[in-house]
């Protein structure tokens, strides 16, 4: 079979987060900068080898203060840890209707963890140009003190400021090479 290769299209991907906030509410964030290379035989993405890295000192949440805590060693700590990598190991079919489990190496901050996330296979279709591409949607939950994302405080009434679940929500578009 023959190997082809897909590349992010940045300009119709994005890579957001959500995370409790006081336990009441929720602040959104995503990462600006990021990629995703990616492997198949013919357009089997069942057979992907990919790699996907966002740059920890791109990550926004809109507010300045709070985006300067999570490039600090508190939380992201860029200059140390200037990559966040997931390496997929298996692919697993839900539904045979194009929904996936992807089971994968998260490394952030040095902390390699398993996890996995729900995929959402949109397909491949020619765009306009000519040009081939692949949509997914990617969502999952993970836990950030299972990466040394540990910082924490506590309100006045005992509750936290930041929770640690984050869900992961990611909107993929690929484009064949």
């Amino acid at each position: 079979m023959a190997v082809s290769k897909w590349v992010l299209d940045p300009a119709h991907s994005s890579i957001g987060f959500k995370i409790k906030h006081l336990m009441i509410s929720s602040v959104s964030g995503h990462f600006n900068k990021f990629s995703l290379e990616a492997e198949t035989e013919e357009e089997d993405f069942t057979t992907a080898k990919a790699v996907f890295t966002a740059d920890t000192a791109s990550v926004s949440t809109g507010n300045d203060d709070r985006d300067r805590h999570l490039r600090s060693p508190e939380f992201f700590d860029d200059h140390a840890f200037p990559k966040i990598t997931f390496v997929p190991k298996k692919f697993e079919s839900v539904d045979n209707d194009g929904s996936y489990n992807i089971t994968g190496d998260l490394t952030i901050r040095d902390v390699t963890k398993s996890i996995t996330v729900g995929v959402e296979f949109g397909g491949v279709v020619k765009d306009p140009w000519g040009n081939t591409k692949a949509g997914f949607t990617v969502s999952g939950k993970i836990n950030r003190k299972d990466f040394g994302l540990n910082w924490s405080a506590v309100t006045e009434a005992g509750g936290l400021v930041v929770g640690d679940d984050v869900r992961i929500h990611c909107e993929i578009e690929l484009v064949k090479q």
